[in-house]
């Protein structure tokens, strides 16, 4: 084979990657900001004000300063909604049941009330479980939710820096094939591989 066509398959190659990881770089770059407005908007959405403390005596300096600097904030981000959920909600679901033992005593509660509807104190008893449930249900969802938030935002960073790194290897390939292009130029023409 002739060193000027093998050098111009290598280079129209090149131009072609180059093209590809520009195109590439467009994509990602449009997902990260997708990502990014999209959490951000839902978020601030919702309304959900930061606390200025988790009520954890034994978290972190690290948490504590990220809650007193973020306190009475609107979560925005998903850092935020990370910390938010893994920090203030996960601390306080701690010390509640879980969904399932808090379930199943609710129905426990309620096949006794069945059993015997004009006892007071079962009443008390079914309501007070039935309320627990309610709440655990209500800060898991939210907590999950937050987390997936987390999870989008994150994604959408990491897309944000492919982006990035796609666009440089995009300059670096034309840059080659520019290289390539010149140097078939000098290239004589009986030269063979």
């Amino acid at each position: 084979m002739k060193r000027k066509s093998f050098d111009r398959i290598v280079t129209a190659i090149g131009l072609g990657l180059a093209v590809f990881l520009l195109i590439a770089a467009g994509l990602l770059n449009w997902g990260a900001g997708f990502a990014s407005d999209s959490v951000s908007s839902q978020l601030q959405a919702q309304e959900i004000t930061f606390p200025a403390a988790t009520g954890n005596p034994d978290e972190s300096a690290e948490v504590t300063k990220f809650f007193a600097d973020n306190g009475d904030k609107v979560l925005s981000d998903g850092k935020q909604a990370q910390m938010y959920a893994d920090h203030y909600l996960g601390f306080h679901l701690s010390k509640m049941p879980t969904y399932a033992a808090a379930s199943g005593a609710s129905r426990a509660a309620s096949a006794a009330l069945a059993a015997n509807p004009a006892d007071p104190a079962l009443k008390a008893d079914a309501a007070a479980k039935a309320g627990m449930v309610e709440t655990v249900f209500k800060g898991t969802m939210l907590r999950g939710t937050l987390l997936t938030a987390y999870a989008f935002g994150t994604l959408g960073s990491i897309a944000g820096i492919a982006a990035i790194v796609a666009l440089i290897g995009s300059l670096v390939m034309l840059l080659l094939s520019i290289l390539g292009l010149m140097h078939i130029r000098r290239v004589p023409e009986d030269a063979t591989i």
